[in-house]
């Protein structure tokens, strides 16, 4: 037909690449969400605790007992249950802690700052030790210290992290005694310093109370160590897989035979090519720690979310279990996407 122009009557897709993409993101965390609130749902309905008496107490009258039954919504279906409960959670509501007496976001918005800190120092020590590690391992492969990162690596996999706490405890504070004991500060010192952050070396960096600070650090250092080596094992391997990779490429034979020196060849060329690989693994690495940090937050008494849910999972305080869970779940999916969001900032094909 005349006027007709090459390509035309081509289907089109109904939404930009860039939306289309967004959408799929976001239906996709959605559907994570929902899913994540069924399971803790579920969990609370096949524990074998009643609800109701953790609520009372097991001496209430039959009267109070079927108030309160109603109360909590347990007469209606379980479907209207189900969505009681994620209307609750989407307004902030994960309900009252028996044991402590208050609102389940007051106590984890408590405990949660010492998790973080304690998680985010043993990152940074696993990703400050574990890259560059795992670079001269890979480009050194066969040699002494390349078999040292992947000794270092299957002691990380294979030691229990309770065992090493304990050994450390022994050693480093009992022995030596060059670290702290137990618990996130001296008792001196609780309260000396008054709460901006919740970070406790922010805090006390930040008013100036670097007595606090020493002390504080003092604390931490040798839980942190404990999580960053763990979390130095898996950034290490996998850092030098990817390099061991890009070392192999045809690129970099061509950069080498064109006489560039060996340490643009190693970080301008093989190491750029893997920083979007490395920013998914230190994200997973980092999220692990946030979540897996309970026999380390016990051991060491410290006063982090994995100690909240675990003491109150043994005074069968389900609503402070099933919220941690919420909120470690909802940290984990927000995590993957600020991953997802930096690997596109880095790469932008992937857009």
């Amino acid at each position: 037909m005349a006027g007709t122009t090459h390509g035309e009557g081509r289907l089109r897709p109904p939404f930009p690449p860039w939306l289309t993409k967004t959408l799929t993101t976001l239906a996709t965390v959605a559907a994570t969400i929902i899913g994540l609130l069924f399971v803790t749902f579920m969990i609370g309905r096949v524990m074998p605790i009643d609800p109701v008496l953790a609520v009372i107490g097991e001496r209430a009258t039959q009267e109070q007992y079927d108030q309160t039954f109603r109360d909590l919504g347990l007469d209606q279906p379980l479907l209207m249950q189900f969505w009681i409960y994620v209307s609750d959670v989407l307004q902030g509501d994960l309900g009252k802690s028996i044991r402590t007496g208050q609102k389940v976001t007051t106590d984890i918005a408590r405990v949660f700052p010492a998790t973080l800190e304690l998680a985010s120092l043993g990152t940074l020590f696993g990703v400050v030790l574990g890259v560059p590690l795992g670079v001269v391992a890979a480009v050194r492969r066969g040699s002494w210290i390349d078999h040292l990162a992947r000794f270092v690596g299957l002691i990380g996999y294979s030691m229990p992290i309770f065992w090493l706490g304990l050994v450390g405890l022994l050693v480093f504070y009992g022995i030596l005694g060059w670290v702290a004991g137990p618990g996130r500060l001296g008792i001196f010192y609780q309260g000396v310093v008054e709460p901006i952050t919740g970070l406790l070396l922010v805090d006390s960096a930040l008013r100036g109370e670097w007595t606090v600070f020493r002390d504080a650090f003092s604390h931490i250092i040798l839980p942190a160590s404990l999580l960053g080596y763990y979390s130095l094992a898996y950034i290490s391997r996998m850092t030098r897989s990817f390099m061991l990779e890009q070392l192999g490429s045809e690129y970099v034979t061509t950069a080498r035979v064109k006489g560039l020196g060996e340490w643009q060849v190693v970080w301008g060329h093989a190491f750029r090519n893997i920083r979007i690989q490395l920013v998914t693994v230190i994200a997973l690495a980092y999220a692990n720690l946030l979540e897996g940090s309970v026999l380390t937050e016990i051991i060491f008494a410290w006063p982090g979310l994995g100690q909240y849910i675990t003491t109150s999972l043994l005074a069968n305080d389900m609503n402070s279990v099933l919220g941690g869970t919420i909120v470690i779940g909802t940290i984990f999916v927000a995590i993957n996407i600020f991953s997802d969001l930096l690997y596109r900032f880095f790469d932008p094909r992937s857009k």
